[in-house]
Order: structure tokens, then C-alpha cells, then sequence
């Protein structure tokens, strides 16, 4: 286990109960415990940002599968990215819209290009990157 570093942090005082009040519904056992999630939170979106580093995520998609060439567009940019791309999951939300999950994983910069690609595509109503750590830098 890794040794703790303690530092002390000066709040507001209702900044301060409104991170206890988050603190008790969220269900972390102490203030450390919260603050070390949210600094976690945004060393990753920054690492996202900065294009530095291995991420995995996913990428949402909500599209109408009727839409003409939308489906091999779509196909054809996952081929390309087969080295990011871990896992799919496809749903049939109703008989016109589909929501297709992508699980994937490499260097932020590349992951960021692939899901703005996706997302980009003509016919796609809503789509969203998600990213978090791999784990192993945290």
C-alpha cells in the first residue's frame, strides 16, 4: 500500500458543508476519501485534455440505423481503429434508433479523434466519450 501524504486545505465555510453534505449522500467515510476521488477525477480529465498517457472509456452513440450509408460509415471507421477498440455492444432501442457502445482503450489523442469521427457522422443524433484511467497509474 502506498504511503499517505497528509496537506491541509483551507475551505470557505459553506464550501466546506456543502463538501460534507456531498460527502454523507455520495457515502465516502471521510472528507479524504471524497477529495481523493475528485482529485482522481480531474487528473484524468486532464491527462484527456492533454492527450498524454494510456485512457479507456467508452463511446456512446444514438443513431437511426435507416439512415443511408450511416451504418457502413460507421463500420468502416471502427475497422480502421480496431487497436482501440476492445468491445462493442449494439441495442435496438426501437424500430428506427439504435445506441451503440464502443469499450476503448489507448492514448488519449487517438481515442479523442476516433470518437469525434464517430460522433461527427451525419445521422448520428447524440453521441458522448466517457474516459476514465486503466487503473494502472492510479
Amino acid at each position: 500500500m502506498e504511503k499517505v501524504t497528509r496537506f491541509s486545505v483551507s475551505l470557505d465555510k459553506s464550501l466546506a458543508r456543502d463538501l460534507d453534505q456531498m460527502t454523507r449522500e455520495k457515502g465516502y467515510r471521510n472528507r479524504s476519501q471524497a477529495l481523493a476521488d475528485m482529485v482522481r477525477a480531474q487528473l484524468i480529465e486532464h491527462r484527456q485534455q492533454q492527450g498524454q498517457g494510456e485512457i479507456a472509456g467508452t463511446i456512446t452513440l444514438v443513431y437511426d440505423h435507416h439512415k443511408p450509408h450511416l451504418m457502413e460509415l460507421l463500420t468502416d471507421i471502427q475497422h480502421d481503429h480496431g487497436d482501440l477498440i476492445i468491445a462493442t455492444l449494439h441495442v435496438h432501442l426501437d424500430h428506427h434508433n439504435c445506441l451503440e457502445v464502443l469499450a476503448v482503450r489507448g492514448r488519449a489523442d487517438c481515442i479523442k479523434r476516433v470518437a469525434d469521427a464517430l460522433i461527427a457522422a451525419k445521422g448520428v443524433k447524440h453521441g458522448k466519450l466517457t474516459i476514465t484511467s486503466t487503473g494502472r497509474d492510479l
